[in-house]
Parts: C-alpha cells; structure tokens; sequence
C-alpha cells in the first residue's frame, strides 16, 4: 500500500531546536549555539552574543566595550516545550560604560537580575488570568514567586502604557479582603463600552479617597461628568470638594439594600417579641418578605399571603418597602422628588424606628438620590458591585492574600484590563 507524505517546499530544511527557535523567538545580537538534553526533563540551549557585537549597559541602555566575560552561563527559563523544560544558557558579559562604570550587560530576552524570559513570564501571566496562580506553578513546574514576579511585570508594564483619556463616569466603593474590618478603596471607570478597575487604595478613609483625586489629576477631575458611590459620607464629602462639576449619583442598590435590612430587622425584632407569646406566624417568612413578587416560589407566595392577612408591625414594614418600589420607574426628576418627600413623611409616622432610620436617611441625601434620575438611570453601583464580586472571586482563587502590594497586582491583572506587549514574530498561546 503507498504511504502519502504532506508534500515538502524544495528550500525546507530539517527542524531542529535551533531552527524552531529562530523562527519564534530571534534576539538581534545573539545566536542559538547547540541544544542539547539536560538533567530531567529539561532541553538545555546555549545562547551566544554576535561576533564584534558591542554589550549593553543595563545602567543607561547605551552600547560600550565588552570589560569581561563570566567564566559560568547564568540559565534563562524559557516555555516549556512539549512538556520538557528549555533553559536559555549564556555567559554574561560585564561592559566598561564611561558614564556607569563597569557594570553587567542588559539582555533583550530578560530584565535585571530575572531567571525567567520575558516572554515566559507574558506566558505564566496569561494563565495566571485563567487559574489560581498555584495551579499555575504545578502545572508549569515552577514557583508561586515566579508566577507571581511574572504577572507583577505585566501589571507594571500595563500601568505605565494604559489610556486614561477621556474617562467620563467613575464608581467609588470598598471591598473587605482581610479580617478585622480591614478594607480596600476601588475605583472603576463605568463609561459605556469601557469598565475597568482604575485605582485601588489601602484603607477606607477621606485620606484615601482624596488620595485617589489627587493622583487623577486635575485635568482628568474637571472632565468627569457622573460620579457614583454609597452613602459613605466622607467620599461625598471629597467628591463635592474636588469633582464639583461631576453629577454624584446614589443609585437604588444600596438604597434597597439599606431597606431589605430594615424590614428584616423589624421581622426579627417581632419574632422574637410573639415567639415569647407562642404566636409564630412570621416563622420562616424572612425571604417571602425580602425577594421581589416575581421571583417568589408558590409555597412562599402562599405564605405571603397568609401573613399579610394579621396587622403586624413586619406587614406594615414591607408594604412601606413595597410601596417605594414606584419610585425607581419615574422618569422626572420633580416627580420623584415628590413622591419621595411623601413616603418619607408617612414612613416618619409609621413607629417603625428602622424603617423612620431610613427615611431620615434619604431625606439629607436627597438630592443625590435624584441625581440618578439626572444621570437617564444609565450610571448604577450595581455595576460597581457587580465588579467588587469579581474581585473577590480573584483573591479568593488565590487563596487569599497577606500583602497589599500583593492583592493590589491581582486585581488589575484580572480587571484593569491592562494593554499587553504584542510580538512580532510568534503568538505562543
């Protein structure tokens, strides 16, 4: 039987690993020497600089004379390459810099004093995105620190060459990510099309948030048109000083929020109250009462309804929060601001000190709470929330983390959206 073979260009060689090398990964100045099995599984290649090719020094980046040469190749990880490991190996030159002195030379596949080449560490990068940067270790034989070191130069790479023009509405908000009421100050861009972790700052105080405008500049602080936050009343109080131009929006998040958590504790406060009593009609009630109409199972909606039918401080507590659901669908500013001023004033009569909590609340926040109406209802927390969840879910991939400067890396890898370096010759994954 006649055997097909893929038909070969007249000018093709034979592969080997030199050839594969040059092809994906050429560094102008230096040659691939031989290659050869090393220790393991581990492929070793012998990488050399150029004939009359002059170093460069790592100080100033400026060619001078070679002073010396090391008499011991430093190794360079390189991508695995069907599951063996490739070392880069090359004797450093030192370089007589007039204006450095004698100093090593600076390598194109390699900064500083970094064992792994740039383009493996853009590698472990990419799939630190993908996995917890553990996995990401085992399953490239290496070390949590390279993993780490890797995605730390892409984030820094990434910070100095990002966009920051024409940045129209921003989110401000705080996450939890240690024990103890231990915080972290996150603000994101929520223009539309572009939504992305801009800054992040250690602590939730004024401190913090001013230091946030203070590194925007000034330039950036004027163009600002929407600004949305929580109640927080030192970041309203920093934004009101230096974003006086932008609209601060309140949005109904954390409004509902605030609400659902007043109606629940006027339902425990209750319960607690008749279970003395051994009248336990609000037993079990407590997500018949929080969840919307429409997302109600049949045996809860059932349930709501047999609750509804006792005069209950709870039922009046949830009727008023059902009743303030008509304000998310005006449309008018002035409209809603009556409508807001009235379930205020009949909330303030209602004997229910939560509840009257809240409408106290949004009486001096009252403007703001409008400013959503202003703002078309297109800026919203919920995105900000939305985006505070994915960040969470980034440090708790990773196990969680103890430095700041480490949680920091982590979260613009995975929502700064970062610009990566681009290669000319080969994509490697």
């Amino acid at each position: 039987m006649e055997v097909l073979y893929p038909t070969f260009h007249p000018s093709a060689r034979t592969l080997d690993i030199k050839i594969i090398l040059n092809r994906c990964h050429p560094i102008r100045g230096f040659v691939y020497d031989d290659s050869f099995f090393g220790d393991g599984q581990a492929i070793d290649v012998l990488v050399r600089a150029r004939k009359r090719s002059r170093p460069v020094c790592s100080g100033c980046k400026r060619k001078g004379p070679t002073y010396d040469t090391a008499r011991e190749a430093r190794g360079f990880n390189f991508i695995p390459l069907w599951g063996f490991t490739v070392i880069l190996w090359y004797c450093m030159r030192r370089v007589d810099c007039r204006q450095c002195g004698v100093t090593v030379e600076a390598v194109p596949w390699a900064t500083g004093k970094e064992r792994a080449c740039l383009v493996y560490q853009y590698f472990l990068a990419f799939w630190a995105k993908r996995l917890a940067w553990t996995d990401v270790a085992r399953v490239f034989h290496t070390s949590w620190g390279v993993v780490f070191r890797a995605v730390e130069h892409v984030v820094s790479w990434g910070l100095e060459h990002r966009n920051l023009d024409g940045i129209k509405a921003i989110g401000i908000d705080e996450i939890a990510v240690w024990s103890g009421h231990r915080y972290l100050t996150v603000v994101y861009q929520l223009d539309a099309g572009v939504r992305r972790l801009l800054w992040v700052g250690h602590g939730r105080t004024k401190g913090t948030c001013r230091a946030f405008f203070v590194w925007f500049g000034q330039a950036r602080r004027t163009a600002l048109e929407f600004v949305s936050s929580d109640m927080w009343r030192s970041c309203i109080d920093v934004v009101a000083h230096w974003a006086p131009q932008a609209v601060h929006v309140l949005d109904r998040f954390h409004i509902v929020k605030r609400l659902n958590e007043a109606v629940d504790q006027v339902r425990r406060s209750e319960s607690k109250t008749l279970g003395k009593a051994g009248f336990r009609p609000i037993k079990n009630t407590r997500w018949c009462l929080l969840k919307r109409l429409d997302k109600l199972a049949p045996s809860q909606l059932d349930k709501l309804v047999d609750l509804l039918g006792y005069n209950l401080r709870t039922v009046r507590a949830y009727l008023h929060k059902e009743a303030f659901e008509a304000f998310w669908r005006y449309r008018s500013a002035t409209w809603a601001g009556w409508f807001l001023d009235a379930w205020c004033k009949r909330v303030m009569r209602s004997r229910l000190p939560p509840l009257k909590a809240i409408a106290r609340s949004l009486r001096n926040h009252r403007e703001l709470i409008l400013n959503w109406f202003r703002a078309k209802k297109e800026i919203s927390q919920a995105v900000v929330e939305a985006m505070n969840a994915n960040a969470k879910l980034a440090i708790r991939k990773a196990r969680g983390f103890r430095a700041y400067h480490n949680v920091r890396i982590a979260l613009f890898h995975q929502l700064g959206h970062l610009p990566e370096p681009s290669f000319s010759t080969h994509q490697f994954w």
